[in-house]
């Protein structure tokens, strides 16, 4: 990191593209609502949109998502997955992985994908399928990186630098463009063997959770697998059930 430049500098164009590398094309806006949107209306292959200070975030289940100026590496970027319809559902886990291995060993993944260190929330993801010609999703990542405990939205959130991991925003922002491709890489390559390398993330495996399901409804039980889609397999006091979606609370540490 460079010492001369404070945690909270401007993100710059040029060097962002350079992070980046080929194919990609970077476009940086100081300000924005959602990236995803923005990324969403101008689909082109290998786009990046990032925003230094994005004001309307969305994440998982349309929950809004603001950060201080400067605090945080807030971009989405257009992929072709390149694999069946019958594996998209599995695409939000592979982002989810892409960013935890880009973070290092203590970057772990709350079902389907939020990046937990410390079993707390330091990036949220959101996918989203654009109907252009051939599909493309457009993959948006926020992560937490340089907040006070004052800023977190809430108790169960982190930051890299309140977790002892410090990053440059423009550094980080490359080493997690890499593990996206190379993760998307060997996904397309092999989509029916990635839940395995899922599972190597997983802090959600083994554990007594709460999920809160469409309709209001709420289940409780141990996770004790993940099919080959990445679905949830929960064992709950009237037997298993799958989940291919919902919000989970942890209650317990893995056992």
């Amino acid at each position: 990191m460079d010492s001369s430049r404070s945690a909270r500098s401007p993100l710059d164009q040029a060097a962002l593209q350079e992070a980046a590398g080929p194919p990609w094309q970077v476009r940086l806006y100081a300000e924005a609502g959602s990236t995803n949107e923005l990324a969403a209306a101008d689909p082109l292959r290998h786009r990046i949109v990032v925003a230094d200070h994005q004001q309307a975030g969305r994440g998982r289940l349309d929950r809004a998502w603001v950060t201080p100026a400067g605090a945080a590496l807030t971009f989405s970027a257009v992929f072709d997955p390149g694999v069946d319809s019958e594996w998209w559902p599995l695409l939000p886990l592979v982002a989810g992985y892409a960013v935890a291995r880009a973070l290092g060993d203590h970057a772990l993944l709350k079902w389907p994908n939020d990046v937990l260190i410390d079993d707390r929330k330091v990036c949220g993801i959101l996918v989203e399928r654009v109907n252009s010609r051939p599909p493309t999703v457009v993959i948006g990542i926020g992560i937490n990186v340089d907040q006070t405990a004052d800023e977190l939205p809430v108790p169960t959130a982190t930051s890299l630098a309140l977790a002892g991991h410090p990053m440059d925003r423009t550094t980080l922002f490359g080493d997690v463009i890499r593990s996206l491709r190379s993760a998307l890489g060997e996904f397309s390559s092999s989509p029916r063997t990635f839940v395995e390398l899922y599972r190597g993330r997983s802090a959600t495996l083994h554990r007594d959770v709460r999920v809160a399901l469409p309709g209001d409804r709420t289940v409780e039980g141990r996770v004790v697998d993940l099919d080959r889609y990445g679905r949830l397999v929960l064992e709950t006091g009237d037997g298993p059930l799958t989940l291919s979606a919902g919000d989970v609370v942890h209650l317990r540490p893995a056992e």
